[in-house]
């Protein structure tokens, strides 16, 4: 496939990573809420690190699961794009059998891209940020995303852009973590603070919930919109294993302004989670990750359309054989 209409927008460098200046919503956009240098941070160090593959297990979970709902769009998708691809998870569950021909995959992070896992796709990598996408309007057949979106502070721009870049009758599908997540230790660490401290701070990122999600996406501009979640529970040997697997993974905090935590309500947080939470008998403490999945299409005539109001007769004219 011909990528003429692409590439020109691209700056080739000497590693085969295609780099674009990094932008980040515009003055007039929603309130800032993350640091994204500092979550690009983040991640430039766990690509680095040695094992970096055990802390995947999540993160490869939920491209499993966007790849599962690929597999139901029964249509050729010669050229896809992978939203926030981290290290190229999704690619890892894709094939040409799902209809995909092409992947370029971006993300912010250029250690993730140049330390990508293998794939039997056709792949390309970019660096650039989920809010201002450096292509022109209408080039994809697809857009896909896994756990990325939650740290993105204009979640409207960031759907725009989406839905810009698609082509007409075009799919995007993703998953974000949801408002559910991480609540043991969200509860556990304000509990703790409360009492050491008497008082607290957001000391777990902010994430959305489902119906808020929903409207974004209409309010965006996407047609049959689909929405369902699920939960992934995982047990750890206390809340230490909890944030050290977080920090493994490129998830910790990178909120604004984040407050220390004192010494003795880190302690006082373990104890507490322990408590609530725990499990005595197994020795381990539950974690739960909330994934919503949304599905949503650009606009086509030939896709099915609302009745208008006052088209459906009142009553039931059913005919009894």
């Amino acid at each position: 496939m011909s990528l003429r209409a692409i590439t020109n927008l691209w700056k080739v460098t000497k590693s085969g990573v295609y780099h674009f200046q990094l932008c980040s919503a515009s003055s007039n956009a929603a309130r800032v809420v993350f640091d994204t240098k500092l979550k690009r941070l983040h991640k430039d160090r766990t690509a680095k690190l040695e094992d970096v593959a055990v802390f995947e297990y999540l993160k490869k979970e939920a491209a499993a699961m966007v790849a599962d709902r690929v597999a139901d769009v029964k249509r050729s998708l010669p050229l896809t794009l992978d939203l926030g691809c981290g290290r190229g998870f999704i690619s890892e569950e894709l094939s040409q059998l799902d209809g995909v021909d092409m992947l370029i995959q971006g993300d912010t992070s250029n250690a993730y891209l140049l330390n990508s896992c293998t794939s039997v796709l056709d792949t390309q990598s970019v660096t650039f940020g989920e809010e201002n996408l450096p292509f022109r309007d209408e080039t994809f057949d697809m857009v896909l995303t896994s756990m990325s979106l939650h740290w993105v502070n204009d979640l409207p721009a960031c759907f725009k852009e989406v839905l810009r870049v698609l082509k007409s009758d075009g799919c995007f599908i993703g998953m974000m973590l949801g408002a559910d997540s991480l609540f043991e230790l969200r509860c556990s660490l304000q509990l703790a603070e409360l009492e050491r401290e008497g008082g607290m701070a957001p000391h777990v990122s902010p994430m959305i919930q489902g119906h808020q999600l929903a409207n974004l996406m209409y309010n965006a501009g996407f047609t049959l919109v689909t929405l369902d979640f699920d939960q992934l529970v995982v047990n750890y040997p206390s809340m230490f294993e909890v944030m050290y697997d977080l920090k493994g993974m490129g998830e910790n905090n990178c909120a604004i302004n984040i407050k220390p935590i004192h010494r003795d309500t880190i302690l006082a947080a373990s104890g507490i989670y322990q408590s609530m939470y725990g499990d005595l008998e197994k020795n381990s403490v539950p974690c739960t990750y909330q994934m919503l999945f949304m599905i949503g299409w650009k606009a086509h005539e030939s896709q099915p359309k609302p009745l208008d109001p006052g088209a459906v007769p009142k009553g039931l004219n059913v005919k009894m054989s």
